[in-house]
């Protein structure tokens, strides 16, 4: 029968202990410094040494040095390979699935090790640092040239490697910094957008912004009518009315990743109209700044053959960012 020996087994105890603290860290104090502290271990040693626990139980296997070598170098293998399948599974790489199969796998196979090491004539047993530290540096004066000179280049590759993991984990870089602009039908799906008016006619959409630009933007949108063809590259604008702008300040929001997506700012927006033909009416995003316009914008002006054109022209080639909605109005 099984019986745990808190001196012998206390490296498999420790993760008995460490994995559920971590998930109340987790979800209890989110963004505590707790979460690093019990995440790195968790993460970064923890499936390697209980993977080399369970295929190398007895003392005489791997040394202590090997042990902690391959215990760094595999959690650093195991932990992408679990995020690589679950990326292949309904659950997809999030937080929570991430969470439960790496806790599932450091328990379980901790608790295989610890059974063969139950198992083993001469088992494996983790003893006090001091010791180790003796023994460590009692092996490493016996060697000798290039023995000598592989350790400690393999000591020095562990803990380089080691401190980029832990550099990288406790100090994210910055998100890319990007805005959300969409438009959506009046129902407030991506459907039902008004295409076909007569003269006079109402039509609405809603007019989204989310801010990820990690710093408060001025943003100003500004919606013009636009008749115009593009041939071999070129563009030639008909006729270009200039309808309306508006403007919103707005603070960035960290993106979610795990939780459900909820809009930021909205505005139902209608328009309407006296010319007839075939359109698109273009809703252009600017931030912070407007280029200027020949002449101080009015109401379904038409701005065709001036500097105007090239806000269309940019809006084509995604220099500025931009929707459209094809519109067709006939005469009633």
């Amino acid at each position: 029968m099984l019986r745990l020996d808190t001196k012998r087994d206390w490296d498999v105890l420790s993760v008995l202990i460490v994995t559920p603290l971590l998930i109340l860290a987790i979800y209890l104090l989110p963004g505590d410094i707790l979460r690093i502290v019990l995440g790195l271990p968790f993460i970064l040693f923890i499936p390697g040494y209980v993977t080399v626990l369970a295929l190398f139980p007895d003392k005489e296997d791997l040394e202590s040095i090997e042990r902690v070598a391959l215990s760094f170098g595999l959690s650093i293998a195991i932990a992408p390979l679990i995020g690589f399948g679950l990326n292949y599974t309904p659950w997809g790489i999030r937080l929570e699935p991430i969470l439960i199969c790496l806790s599932a796998y450091n328990v379980g196979v901790g608790l295989i090790g610890l059974y063969r090491r139950y198992r083993s004539k001469e088992p494996y047993v983790p003893i006090d640092l001091e010791s180790t530290y003796r023994s460590l540096m009692s092996t490493f004066k016996a060697e000798k040239g290039a023995d000598k000179a592989l350790t400690i280049v393999l000591v020095i590759s562990i803990v380089l490697a080691v401190s980029a993991l832990i550099y990288v984990v406790a100090v994210p870089r910055p998100g890319e910094a990007f805005t959300e602009f969409y438009i959506l039908g009046p129902d407030g799906t991506a459907s039902g957008y008004p295409n076909n008016l007569t003269v006079g006619e109402e039509g609405e959409v809603i007019v989204g912004i989310v801010n990820h630009e990690q710093r408060t933007v001025n943003y100003t949108v500004e919606v013009w009518l636009v008749n115009a063809t593009l041939v071999n590259e070129t563009l030639d604008v008909n006729r270009m009315y200039y309808v309306d702008s508006f403007s919103v300040l707005l603070e960035s929001v960290p993106v979610d990743l795990e939780g459900n997506w909820t809009p930021q700012w909205e505005m139902p927006y209608t328009f309407s109209f006296t010319v007839t033909g075939q359109f698109k009416l273009w809703f252009l995003l600017y931030k912070d700044s407007v280029p200027p316009l020949p002449s101080p914008p009015t109401s379904m002006e038409d701005y065709a053959g001036t500097i105007a054109e090239e806000r269309i022209g940019a809006a084509v080639t995604n220099e500025v960012q931009s929707l459209n909605l094809n519109l067709r109005i006939t005469p009633i």
